[in-house]
């Protein structure tokens, strides 16, 4: 898979983790309840376990695309480590 499609692929991962809690009138009832709460509250806390779940696909497949683009470029494949601070060129 492309470097391009792996972004689209990480995007339409991660879509559904920002719309959906906008959309307030898909869950904007009390009715079903699960365990006594009410929709509105088993719902969101169940787009919190969505949200998880899509993200760290969505992450893992970003450092594969990252690294690739990297290549891609005639860059390392991993990034530099940080330098300590007064660790520098100077003497």
């Amino acid at each position: 898979m492309s470097s391009r499609g792996r972004w689209a692929v990480i995007g339409l991962l991660l879509a559904p983790a920002i719309v959906l809690p906008l959309c307030v009138s898909l869950y904007n009832r009390e009715d079903p309840t699960l365990f006594g709460f009410p929709f509105f509250f088993w719902f969101q806390f169940a787009l919190i376990v969505a949200s998880v779940g899509l993200t760290v696909p969505a992450y893992l497949l970003s450092q594969g695309a990252e690294r690739a683009d990297r290549e891609r470029h005639g860059l390392p494949a991993e990034p530099p480590e940080p330098r300590e601070p007064g660790k520098g060129a100077r003497p």
